[in-house]
C-alpha cells in the first residue's frame, strides 16, 4: 500500500462523475441504486462533489436535491418513451437536416421531476458542463462551493438540466439561462472527470493527492472501425456518426487517462462496460430492461470495491456560500 492508499478517509475528497448517453443513464442511475440497496447506505453520504454531463447531470442533479437513485430510475422508466418517442418512415430522412426530437416531452419531465426547485437548493456541491453555442466557450453551472459563484444557484434545476442535455442533433439549443445558446456538455467533457478534478483543486484548493474519483460510464461498444476512414471525406465519416463517436469515445478516455496520471490509479474506479456495437444507443428507449440488467451484473461485481474503496469515508455537510 503506497502512501497515497494509505490517506485517513477523513482526508479525502470524493468526486462522483457521471457521463452523458441519454437514456443510457438508467445504466448509471441502476448501479448507484444497486449499490445504495446492497450496503443499505446513501451514495450522496460518501462524495463530497458530483460532477455530471448530460444525462449525467440529469442524474448529479437529482441526487443533489434529495432524490434517491431509485427514485431517477423510475423517472428514465417512466419519462423515457416520452422524450425519445420512435421514429419511423420519413421522420429518418428529416434527422438530416433538423433535429430529430421536440424539446417539449424533455422540458416537460424535467419541470415535473424538478419543479420549482432551484439549482442553488442542491444539498451537494455540482459541476454540470454545457457549451455556449453563441460565444463558442465551455459553460458551467456550478453551486455555490466559492465565494464568486453568485449566479447559477439562481437558476431553475430544470434549466440547468435543459442546458446540459440539449444534444446536437437530437434537441435544440436551448435558451432558457440568460438568452445564452447552450447545448449539451457533451460536446467537450461527456466525461466530466477532469472537469471535477480542475473543480476541487483550483476552486476549492484540494490537493490531488486527497482526491479520489468514482467515474460511470454508460457502456463502450466495441467498434471495428471501418477502412473508409483512413481516406474517407465527410460521408465517409457522417455514415454512422462516425466522427461524432470517435470524437467522444477520444474525448472520454482522454479525461480517465488524465486524472488516472495526476491522481493515482488507486485513486481512480471507472465503470463502463464493454458492449457490442449497436446494444446500446442515446434514444434506445426499447433496451431500458437490458441496461438495468446490465447494471445488475457490473453492480454485483463492484460492490464490495465500493465498499472497501468509497464506503469509509463520509463527506462533510455543504453549506452554500450565497442562498
Amino acid at each position: 500500500m503506497n502512501a497515497q492508499t494509505a490517506l485517513p478517509v477523513d482526508s479525502r475528497f470524493q468526486i462522483l462523475s457521471l457521463d452523458g448517453g441519454g437514456i443510457k443513464g438508467l445504466f448509471s442511475a441502476a448501479v448507484l441504486a444497486a449499490i445504495e440497496e446492497d450496503l443499505k447506505l446513501s451514495i450522496t453520504d460518501h462524495f463530497d462533489l458530483l460532477a455530471g454531463t448530460s444525462t449525467g447531470g440529469i442524474i448529479a442533479l437529482g441526487l443533489g436535491l434529495g432524490m434517491k437513485p431509485r427514485e431517477i430510475v423510475e423517472f428514465y422508466l417512466r419519462e423515457g418513451p416520452k422524450i425519445f418517442p420512435s421514429w419511423w418512415g420519413m421522420k429518418g430522412l428529416q434527422h438530416w437536416v433538423y433535429r430529430k426530437f421536440s424539446e417539449k416531452p424533455l422540458v416537460d419531465a424535467l419541470q415535473s421531476c424538478f419543479k420549482d426547485r432551484r439549482f442553488g437548493d442542491s444539498q451537494k456541491r455540482l459541476v454540470i458542463p454545457s457549451y455556449n453555442l453563441g460565444e463558442d466557450d465551455v459553460y458551467n453551472f456550478r453551486t455555490p462551493h466559492h465565494a464568486r459563484l453568485t449566479r447559477d444557484y439562481k437558476v431553475p434545476a430544470w434549466k440547468v438540466a435543459l442546458a446540459t442535455s440539449s444534444a446536437p442533433t437530437f434537441f435544440p439549443c436551448t435558451r432558457e439561462v440568460g438568452n445564452v445558446r447552450l447545448i449539451d456538455g457533451g460536446v467537450w467533457a461527456n466525461n466530466p472527470t477532469m472537469v471535477a478534478v480542475a473543480e476541487a483543486y483550483e476552486t476549492l484548493g484540494v490537493p490531488l493527492a486527497n482526491q479520489w474519483v468514482f467515474s460511470i460510464g454508460t457502456s463502450d461498444a466495441v467498434v471495428k472501425r471501418a477502412p473508409r476512414l483512413n481516406s474517407g471525406g465527410i460521408i465517409a465519416w457522417g455514415l454512422g456518426n462516425a466522427a461524432v463517436d470517435v470524437i467522444m469515445r477520444g474525448q472520454s478516455i482522454g479525461a480517465n487517462n488524465q486524472a488516472t496520471l495526476l491522481l493515482g490509479r488507486d485513486h481512480v474506479e471507472r465503470l463502463n462496460p464493454k458492449v457490442a456495437d449497436g446494444e446500446f444507443s442515446l434514444d434506445g428507449v426499447s433496451k431500458a430492461d437490458d441496461l438495468i440488467g446490465k447494471a445488475s451484473h457490473v453492480s454485483r461485481i463492484f460492490t464490495p470495491t465500493f465498499q472497501l474503496k468509497f464506503a469509509g469515508h463520509r463527506a462533510k455537510s455543504f453549506e452554500p456560500l450565497h442562498k
